[in-house]
């Protein structure tokens, strides 16, 4: 019996989703496409009479950039995208482009539109959570709250977070730690854990959970601080959250960027992972003293701007520019052809 593989697997999935593709095409104009699909990163796609019709392969939130890039360097016109999930999320941010964009789901061979979801509320963190922001500040850790989330941070890292409950449970489990132990170094109720992401909030509490929070904290800020720097030699700590890195800097100094003074923002949403560079926000006032919002993202991001076109479609209230930093090497030409779409125009900054 001859088993099938990884890559045969994933090459059959891809000649189905162009087979769809090209179905619901054909069943939604009302003629036959002849067009042979063509597979890029997020899925598969096609042009008819200068419409661009992409299918995407799995979730849809990140992949509007990916689909929008594709769609304009094939000469398109408008852009129809065809989602399973978090079609949105995706059809919000369409919103933020002067270019036609549509999102659909199949029901069956029937495409329907997807209704674009309003921007998140950004929650407010609970009086319990924010009693512990003093604790942070004994640290040594810059208190940050962002949609809700208490932490704190070291120049743009997170170090800490506060929760309503021990998060070592799901690494006991993958650890085989012993259920007595765990007993003995979990708290009840508001805590503040330490660390750099979860896992390493899990492992620290199972192995320094006697360890008063304040000397934890102290130790995490003091090792983060002398390897996350400009001038320090290549370390995995300064390769995690290179953006927000940026940000720090620029508060720090906010005339880098011409402006009188900047902090950290809240997102339009929550931030995914630590693992992966995410664009971060911030606000501010330039030297004139008008409102501007700045993105920081670093790394080739194609989905960095239609992550900007939620932030602008996000504001609640009126903002002079909006700015997107990041290193000159990251701006790329698509990005600066994604950002001449927007419908609110953006100053694209080299860092």
């Amino acid at each position: 019996m001859t088993s099938t593989g990884p890559a045969e697997v994933s090459e059959r999935r891809r000649r189905l989703l162009a087979i769809k593709l090209r179905a619901l095409v054909s069943d939604h104009v009302g003629d036959p496409v002849d067009v042979e699909p063509v597979e890029f990163g997020t899925g598969a796609g096609l042009v008819v009479d200068d419409a661009a019709w992409v299918i995407v392969d799995g979730p849809a939130g990140r992949t509007l950039g990916a689909s929008l890039a594709w769609a304009i360097r094939q000469g398109a016109r408008s852009l129809d995208v065809i989602v399973d999930s978090e079609g949105g999320q995706l059809a919000r941010r369409a919103d933020g482009f002067d270019f036609p964009i549509r999102v659909w789901f199949a029901e069956e061979r029937t495409l329907l539109p997807v209704v674009a979801e309003a921007v998140p509320a950004v929650p407010t963190p609970s009086t319990e959570h924010l009693e512990l922001v003093p604790l942070i500040e004994a640290g040594g850790a810059r208190p940050h709250t962002e949609r809700g989330v208490v932490t704190g941070d070291v120049r743009g890292l997170e170090v800490c977070r506060v929760v309503d409950e021990p998060t070592i449970g799901h690494f006991a489990e993958v650890n085989d730690v012993p259920p007595e132990l765990i007993a003995a170094r979990a708290d009840d109720g508001v805590i503040l854990e330490v660390g750099v992401g979860a896992n390493d909030r899990e492992a620290f509490q199972l192995i320094h959970g006697h360890v008063p929070k304040v000397d934890a904290l102290s130790d995490v800020v003091a090792s983060v601080s002398e390897v996350r720097s400009v001038d320090a030699p290549q370390h995995p700590l300064n390769r995690m959250a290179p953006e927000r890195f940026l940000r720090w800097q620029a508060a720090e100094d906010p005339g880098i960027l011409g402006l009188a003074s900047l902090e950290p923002a809240d997102p339009p949403v929550p931030r995914q992972s630590m693992k992966h560079p995410e664009p971060c926000v911030a606000r501010g006032v330039d030297t004139d003293g008008a409102p501007v919002v700045v993105v920081f993202s670093s790394g080739v991001d194609l989905d960095l701007v239609p992550f900007v076109a939620d932030v602008s479609l996000g504001l609640t209230e009126p903002v002079a520019r909006v700015i997107v930093a990041l290193p000159q090497r990251d701006l790329v030409p698509v990005t600066r052809d994604l950002a001449g779409l927007l419908a609110r125009p953006v100053e694209l900054v080299e860092w």
